[in-house]
């Protein structure tokens, strides 16, 4: 009996040691960004007002309506996208008559692409939404807590 008694004595002892108190994934920067962007993905997803439009194809629809035109490389830069990644989302939103493309006159490696009427009428709804959207993520911080958690994440992006 003495022996099972010091052994869950040596097992609580190592459980609660400095080396597995120091480290819960639960307080690591990436497991809590991933959190944060699981539940602002499911605020998108229920507050944009189109449930085929994913947060990516939106900010590429919204880009698109800033600059009118651009480059697939230049778009892929501003809305932080990879070469495979933003080639995927054009490729969705040109199936969907939502942006068109066209090659670049002054270089022929490049293609510009611009919304479509009808995505331009669609970025013109969703915009309504979106901040909406941060409203809703950001809900359970005080303004000030949220001015500062946008302010800490543009200094890591």
């Amino acid at each position: 009996m003495r022996s099972n008694v010091a052994g869950k004595q040596q097992e609580t002892r190592s459980a609660s040691s400095p080396a597995a108190r120091r480290y819960r994934i639960e307080d690591q920067v990436g497991y809590l960004l991933r959190r944060a962007h699981q539940r602002a993905s499911a605020i998108f997803q229920v507050t944009i007002g189109d449930q085929n439009i994913t947060p990516t194809q939106y900010s590429s629809m919204v880009k698109l309506h800033e600059y009118n035109e651009l480059s697939q490389n230049h778009l892929g830069r501003l809305v932080g996208m990879d070469k495979a990644t933003m080639q995927g989302v054009v490729r969705r939103l040109k199936d969907r008559q939502l942006v068109d493309s066209r090659p670049d006159p002054g270089d022929a490696r490049r293609t510009l692409l611009s919304l479509t009427s009808e995505g331009q009428r669609m970025v013109n709804k969703l915009l309504i939404n979106g901040p909406a959207v941060s409203r809703e993520t950001l809900k359970p911080l005080t303004a000030a807590e949220q001015r500062q958690l946008l302010e800490l994440l543009s200094k890591i992006v």
